[in-house]
């Protein structure tokens, strides 16, 4: 074996890597530290990981052949744009991200590719686009004229709308197409008949996408980049005009929008089946297609300037007005009361020491007591935070002095309240101090219609007491937008 051949076995002596599929969210590789020379490295992947790679695999294998220029470029990209990963970071359920999508991920070989395909065959909606313009705006009256009859037969009787499928299939796909394997015969006198006989003398059509460097190509872009300033425009333009009346920035205008189309909705439900339907849509297609001619656009534009502008300001007053005079909105915040349990434990000198202030009163049958777990909360009360959302609106706690109320409502059993003084609602020491001797009470309480004693002094002390305080929250002005 000769020199050369060494650099086959290059990597003998090095570690070589395992990749295991793990279905947790593993972030540590393992390492097998055996002592043996061909020891292995484990690298674990998540199972959407290892998609996305062989996703990558699959589009390298499949996607055209890209210049330097261009693999440069994504390499680029790929440094710049966040990764899905951050998703999970930020908690977003992003229904665009690729872990609910299971398509290719952003790349610029491919995007480009898919681009010049797309260019190559959008034309046939240009071409549509195009006819559509000039049907509604009456440059040749005739073919508008024959739309609105057409149109105007539909809304006399709704059930042509299952024949204008076949009938635009027939008309505009297939009688075209047989006339172009069935040419007419070259001649130029008027009195010639066409003939539908005889074979066909001419190949079928067919569609072809338009080569990348013809006309047809370039018209294509630069009707797509028309279609997104028009797009653009109008999006905008729709926003400005939509987006302040109903994002209720101006919340008394916008109640008022809604309380109008809450009130029309209730009433199109009601009187819907009483309107004439088929006169309305015969009146609205012919005023709409008429608006398109350019003589009445004119005739409208006039009638706007003259009569209807001087008189939006007086409009737009008027409905201020009602606005301010009958939409009364709450001015004052949602306010709510929150509570905060403090906790004492009968210490082994039998003395009573503060130990935390829990948001659950931690009594003798509740889960966490039963299960032996601590009670949870905080050593302070300065430590105590309002709700996510919320903010105090008080600025001091209040001690609840009705211990009973609180002890019926989440019927707390086993212990004794102090009715006076600090109110603190104490643990009761039963005969057997388990679960059996409290089950018991709760069972000897049903005779006595509650589950609790008033403190008198003769009841054993258990090991925990707590009191109840109280204090007002409101909600607190998002600065974060949506």
């Amino acid at each position: 074996m000769d020199e050369f051949t060494a650099d086959a076995f290059v990597n003998r002596d090095e570690p070589v890597p395992e990749v295991t599929i793990s279905t947790g969210d593993d972030h540590a590789s393992d390492v097998d530290d055996s002592p043996s020379r061909g020891h292995k490295v484990r690298k674990v992947l998540s199972s959407s990981k290892l998609k996305d790679k062989l996703h990558d695999v699959r589009d390298k294998h499949h996607e055209p052949s890209s210049s330097l220029q261009d693999r440069l470029f994504a390499r680029l990209l790929q440094q710049i744009v966040p990764t899905e990963d951050m998703t999970d970071v930020l908690h977003t359920a992003d229904k665009r991200s690729s872990k609910y999508i299971n398509r290719p991920g952003f790349s610029l070989p491919l995007m480009t590719n898919n681009f010049r395909r797309f260019n190559a065959r959008i034309g046939v909606v240009f071409v549509f686009q195009n006819r559509v313009e000039r049907l509604l705006t009456w440059r040749v009256p005739a073919h508008t004229l024959s739309f609105l009859a057409v149109y105007t037969f539909v809304c006399i009787d709704p059930y042509i709308l299952a024949i204008l499928p076949v009938a635009v299939l027939l008309l505009f796909v297939m009688v075209p197409s047989f006339l172009a394997r069935h040419p007419p015969p070259p001649t130029s006198l008027p009195t010639d008949t066409y003939s539908i006989r005889g074979p066909p003398l001419a190949p079928p059509p067919s569609i072809k996408p338009a080569n990348e460097m013809s006309k047809d190509f370039f018209r294509n872009m630069r009707d797509l980049q028309n279609c997104m300033e028009d797009f653009s425009r109008v999006h905008d333009k729709m926003i400005s005009i939509v987006a302040p009346p109903t994002n209720f920035s101006n919340e008394p205008l916008s109640s008022s929008i809604f309380l109008i189309l809450f009130i029309f909705a209730c009433s199109m439900f009601l009187v819907s089946n009483l309107l004439p339907w088929r006169a309305i849509s015969l009146f609205a297609g012919w005023a709409a297609t008429s608006l398109g001619h350019p003589t009445i656009q004119r005739a409208f534009l006039s009638a706007h300037q003259t009569h209807l502008r001087p008189r939006e300001r007086q409009a737009r007053g008027l409905l201020d007005s009602w606005v301010a005079r009958d939409i009364v909105l709450d001015s004052a915040p949602e306010i709510r009361e929150v509570e905060i349990f403090e906790l004492q434990r009968r210490s082994s000198n039998n003395e009573w020491e503060a130990w935390i202030f829990s948001p659950s009163p931690y009594d003798p049958l509740s889960s966490g007591r039963i299960s032996g777990d601590r009670p949870k909360g905080t050593r302070f009360f300065e430590d105590v935070q309002p709700p996510t959302g919320w903010e105090w609106s008080d600025k001091k706690w209040t001690l609840d002095l009705l211990s009973s109320e609180w002890v019926e409502d989440r019927m707390v059993t086993g212990v004794e309240v102090e009715m006076e003084g600090e109110r603190w609602v104490f643990d009761i020491l039963y005969e057997g101090a388990g679960i059996e001797a409290l089950e018991h009470s709760k069972i000897k309480g049903k005779e006595r219609k509650r589950d609790w004693e008033e403190g008198n002094g003769g009841s054993i002390k258990g090991r925990w007491k707590r009191r109840r305080w109280v204090r007002t929250v409101k909600r607190k002005p998002s600065t974060k937008k949506p």
